[in-house]
C-alpha cells in the first residue's frame, strides 16, 4: 500500500535538511521509535512499537539510506522489521524530501509498505494505514518543533553566559568584585515519543469515515 504525507518545519531548507539527516536526534521524535545501533553512516537498527488496543507490537528493524542528494534535499530509505514475537514482518520504501514553505520548509514523504503474517489483518485498508500515518506524523512533527524551539533557546542563552563570564573576568581582573557567574543549564537529553494508541487510531479512523460519508453532501 502506498500513501503520502507532509508536515512543516519552522527552519530553512538547508538548516532542516541538517536536522531530517541527524538520526540520533530525530529518532526519539517519532512515537514508539528507539534507536538501538548506528551501524555506519548510512545503515542503523531501531525498534518501532505500537499498541493496538489490547495488542502491544514490537518491530526490530534494520533501515538504510539507499539514496541522499543533499544538494536537492532528497533521500530514499529503505526499511525492514519483524515482530518481536514472530506475528509478521514490514518492509517498507520511504521517500521524502523538503521544499521551501511560508513557515520554512514542507516536508513530503512518500512510503510504499508491505505487511506479511498475523500482523497484516490490523492494517487491512489504506484507511487505517493512512489514519495511523497522519497521527504519528503529526505527532512526530510537534516532538520536532519543540525539539527545535529547544535548540533554539539553547542557542540564544549561550552568548549571554558568555558574555557574563567575560564580565566576571574583567571585574575579576580589576579587582572589583563580582557575582559569580553560573554556567548555563544544559539542554534536557530528548525522551523517546511514546507509541500512538490503537484506541485512538480507531476512533480516529471511525471519525474520517463519517466525515467521508457525510461531509460530501453538506452545504
Amino acid at each position: 500500500m502506498q500513501f503520502t504525507n507532509d508536515f512543516e518545519v519552522s527552519l530553512p531548507p538547508d538548516q532542516a535538511w541538517q536536522v531530517l539527516m541527524d538520526v540520533e536526534r530525530i529518532v526519539p521524535c517519532m512515537p514508539g521509535a528507539e534507536l538501538v545501533e548506528i551501524v555506519d553512516d548510512k545503515t542503523f537498527k531501531g525498534k518501532v512499537s505500537v499498541k493496538l488496543g489490547p495488542v502491544a507490537l514490537t518491530f526490530l528493524c534494520n533501515a538504510v539510506f539507499e539514496e541522499v542528494d543533499n544538494a536537492a534535499h532528497t533521500a530514499r530509505i529503505k526499511a525492514n522489521g519483524a515482530d518481536a514475537k514472530g506475528r509478521g514482518n514490514a518492509n517498507t520504501t520511504i521517500r521524502f524530501g523538503l521544499q521551501p514553505s511560508a513557515k520554512g520548509s514542507k516536508v513530503i514523504i512518500d512510503t510504499d509498505l508491505t505487511l506479511t503474517g498475523a500482523v497484516a489483518q490490523y492494517g487491512r485498508g489504506v484507511g487505517m494505514i493512512q489514519t495511523v500515518a497522519n497521527q504519528i506524523i503529526s505527532q512526530f512533527s510537534k516532538n520536532l518543533e519543540a525539539q527545535i524551539s529547544q535548540s533554539r533557546q539553547a542557542g540564544a542563552a549561550a552568548p549571554a553566559a558568555a558574555a557574563g563570564a567575560a564580565d566576571g573576568g574583567a571585574a575579576a581582573a580589576s579587582g572589583g568584585d563580582a557575582a559569580p557567574v553560573r554556567p548555563a543549564a544544559p539542554r534536557p537529553p530528548v525522551q523517546p515519543a511514546k507509541p500512538i494508541s490503537g484506541f485512538s487510531l480507531i476512533l480516529s479512523s471511525l471519525w474520517a469515515m463519517i466525515r467521508g460519508w457525510f461531509g460530501g453532501s453538506s452545504r
